[in-house]
Order: C-alpha cells, then sequence, then structure tokens
C-alpha cells in the first residue's frame, strides 16, 4: 500500500467518530469579529459526523441561500473515554490518541438568524460535507498542541493565521467540561475553536489549509478543498 493509500486508510477511520464536538469561542479575536460575548467556560456544540469529507472525497457543497463561511481548527481525535473528567493536564493529553486538521463550515446566515430568534442552529453546522478534514497526524508530530500555528488560505489568499497558544481555554479543560457533561469515547472527535479571520466562500473558491511546527509545514495536516453550489433540492428560507 502506497503512503497516499496508508494515509487516506487511516483517515477513514474518523467518519467512524460516534460524535463531534466543537467548542465555540475559543479566541479572543475571533470573539470580537462576530460580535458574541466572551464566554466564562467552555460553550460547545455538536456537528454530525454525517458532515465529514475526507481528502479526495470531493467538493464542500454550498447549499442554495447560504451564506457560507470557513473556521480552520485543531482537532483532537480521543483514544481513551473520559467521563467527569478532573481536567489533569498530561492525563487529558494521553487520552487524545491523534490530531487532525479541518475547517468547520458553518452557514452563517442560518446561524445568524437561529441566535436573533433563539432557535437552536444545528443545521448551520450540520450539513454534508461541513467538515473538511486532512489526514490523521500522529502525536509524535505535534510535540505541544498548545504551540501549532494553523492557516487557511482562499484562492491563495491568507485568510487565518494563528497559534493554538491563544486558546482561551486550554485542551485539558476543554475535555473536562465536555466529559461532565456528555461521556467522551474512543474515537470522538474534539474540535477546538477557530482564530480570528474567518469569512465567506462562495463557489468556485478553493481553500486550503494546513498546520505548521516551527515553522515547519506537517504534510499530513494538510487540506486543499473546491467549494461547489449544491444541485439538491434544499433551498436556506427563514425559519
Amino acid at each position: 500500500m502506497n503512503v497516499f493509500r496508508r494515509a487516506m486508510s487511516s483517515a477513514s477511520t474518523l467518519k467512524q467518530a460516534r460524535k463531534v464536538v466543537c467548542i465555540g469561542r475559543n479566541y479572543a479575536d475571533h470573539i470580537a469579529e462576530l460580535n458574541s460575548a466572551r464566554p466564562k467556560q467552555p460553550f460547545f456544540f455538536l456537528k454530525p459526523s454525517s458532515s465529514i469529507l475526507l481528502p479526495g472525497e470531493g467538493p464542500v457543497i454550498r447549499p442554495r441561500g447560504v451564506s457560507l463561511h470557513y473556521e480552520v481548527e485543531l482537532a483532537l481525535v480521543m483514544g481513551k473515554q473520559l467521563k467527569d473528567f478532573s481536567g489533569d493536564y498530561h492525563a487529558a493529553l494521553d487520552a487524545v490518541e491523534s490530531y487532525a486538521l479541518s475547517i468547520d463550515m458553518t452557514a452563517r446566515n442560518t446561524q445568524n438568524e437561529a441566535k436573533k430568534k433563539g432557535l437552536p442552529w444545528s443545521i448551520a453546522k450540520g450539513f454534508d460535507t461541513f467538515l473538511p478534514m486532512g489526514n490523521i497526524i500522529p502525536k509524535s508530530a505535534i510535540p505541544n498542541p498548545h504551540d501549532v500555528e494553523l492557516y487557511l488560505t482562499v484562492n491563495d489568499k491568507v485568510h487565518q493565521n494563528d497559534s493554538t497558544e491563544l486558546m482561551l481555554f486550554q485542551i485539558p479543560r476543554i475535555l473536562g467540561d465536555i466529559s461532565k457533561v456528555m461521556t467522551l469515547e474512543k474515537g470522538d472527535i474534539v474540535l477546538t475553536g477557530t482564530p480570528k479571520g474567518v469569512g465567506p466562500v462562495v463557489p468556485g473558491d478553493v481553500m486550503k489549509a494546513g498546520i505548521k511546527i516551527d515553522g515547519k509545514e506537517l504534510e499530513e495536516a494538510k487540506i486543499e478543498v473546491k467549494v461547489e453550489e449544491s444541485t439538491s433540492s434544499y433551498e436556506y428560507a427563514e425559519t
């Protein structure tokens, strides 16, 4: 099996996750750019595993009537069950089996409407293809997940480029708070939040994202994915 096929085989296990838990508002400048309130504790929501788009599986599909935004994030792939976890630093990192890069796609106008009306906004996060992910990154490649440079470009123009050291809540606190509400299981995916620079993409745009450690690119992390318009019967309309 060549390297590419081996990586794809490994990445395919991501779709076996029973849940994808996403931390929102975990970077101060991102909170400011969306005029959101700064949380006093980790704030999280779910994406369906059916939204995962693996490398080479095709484009991100923009539903008709949707303002589609990108959010690059470091993803954790859980290797152990955590329930009512204390948040110990070393135990938290030990419970992470591997990492991956992800792009949390968001139907921003749908989300904004839901927020305004006090409605759930699962629809804004849950469309098929709304979670492009890179290949699995071994833990050895990321010695310190709190010192990782994340970047995202649209049509080769840089829009996001910040370090995970800017997280408001670090991984032990994130895992501890989630595990007190819902048990984290082996294979679950946790997205750790996005830095500033989020914005729209339209059909024809090409997103590229990656991770750098000490200025060096991680090959396993690279994502390159095109955006296309949906041909389905769905069209966003006000709730």
